[in-house]
């Protein structure tokens, strides 16, 4: 899958969603809404495609997706609680059958040595499933780690919603 072209990821999953009856929900940080524009780019997508936040700041993090200040406080913007807080968020609040988020650092700066530059965490929250949380480190430049953030995204979306008995 990591050679198709996004769009054909997005009619995937447009299809999958569809099949179910199923809508989505994002919540980006680090992309600036990249995965909502890739979704929408696609005509059609109102039959699936529910709403999107861009959370870039702790604070709309905190006043948009309900995600706690002592977790941010506690795990930094930057992990898997709060991605999966923040999923879990857009899905309470779009009432969407699947959500997912995307924090990271795309750089230039902002790294650590503990999360360094091209780490980027992901949350999927799926009805009747667990919220799982999962991070990738990216190589390259701002751009690249957004547009590399945006193609994982969908492929696990694509996965969640896989031909398995219980999607996600």
């Amino acid at each position: 899958m990591s050679g198709e072209p996004v769009a054909g990821l997005v009619e995937a999953l447009a299809e999958r969603l569809l099949a179910r009856g199923w809508r989505l929900a994002t919540a980006e940080s680090c992309t600036g809404g990249s995965l909502a524009a890739a979704l929408t780019d696609l005509a059609g997508s109102s039959r699936w495609f529910e709403r999107g936040w861009v959370t870039y700041s702790n604070a709309a993090k905190q006043a948009d997706l309900d995600v706690p200040a002592p977790l941010l406080a506690a795990q930094g913007a930057v992990s898997g609680a709060v991605v999966a807080a923040m999923a879990e968020g857009a899905r309470a609040r779009s009432g969407a059958a699947l959500a997912v988020s995307i924090s990271g650092i795309a750089g230039p700066e902002g790294g650590t040595p503990a999360k360094p530059v091209g780490l980027v965490w992901f949350g999927l929250a799926c009805e009747g499933a667990a919220t799982r949380a999962f991070q990738r480190q990216f190589p390259g430049d701002r751009a690249a780690v957004r547009r590399a953030s945006v193609r994982v995204a969908l492929e696990a979306l694509l996965e969640a919603l896989g031909p398995a008995p219980r999607p996600c």
